[in-house]
């Protein structure tokens, strides 16, 4: 298993905004990871006290950053990402903060290159799935706009 700490030393997330607990499974194709983070009265994402489930599509992107990481190596740097587009996304609730167990993120590389990644993810408590959809990764925009 992989700690919150290595998470947020390898990602651009930092403090309450890293919302990641741990890494559970991955390969060159897919992560899966976990946190409590949406019960935290202090996430970032809440607005007007509630956490609507549009933001676990954040958690999602956050898990991609991970795996690229994981990919990368030990010594590389965190790079900037995009997350380019977001598509066939479903939804099965208006808000999940009010859920007691942990959450499950996975994504599964579905294509990619050095330039950009393609990922299908989903969010899920339990057996329910939060969120689902596929999404679009720019890798390395550190030069983008340049």
């Amino acid at each position: 298993m992989i700690a919150r700490d290595w998470i947020a030393a390898h990602i651009p997330h930092q403090g309450t905004m890293c919302l990641l607990d741990a890494v559970d499974s991955w390969d060159a194709d897919h992560i899966v990871c976990r946190t409590g983070s949406h019960r935290l009265a202090d996430n970032p994402l809440r607005a007007a006290g509630n956490l609507g489930v549009a933001n676990a599509i954040e958690y999602a992107a956050q898990a991609m950053a991970v795996h690229g990481a994981l990919l990368a190596g030990e010594g590389d740097a965190p790079k900037a990402g995009y997350l380019t587009s977001v598509r066939d996304v479903r939804w099965h609730r208006a808000h999940f903060d009010d859920l007691a167990g942990e959450l499950s993120i996975r994504a599964d590389r579905l294509s990619g290159n050095e330039i950009n990644v393609l990922y299908r993810f989903e969010v899920a408590a339990g057996d329910a799935v939060l969120i689902s959809g596929r999404a679009g990764v720019m890798l390395d925009a550190s030069g983008a706009g340049a």
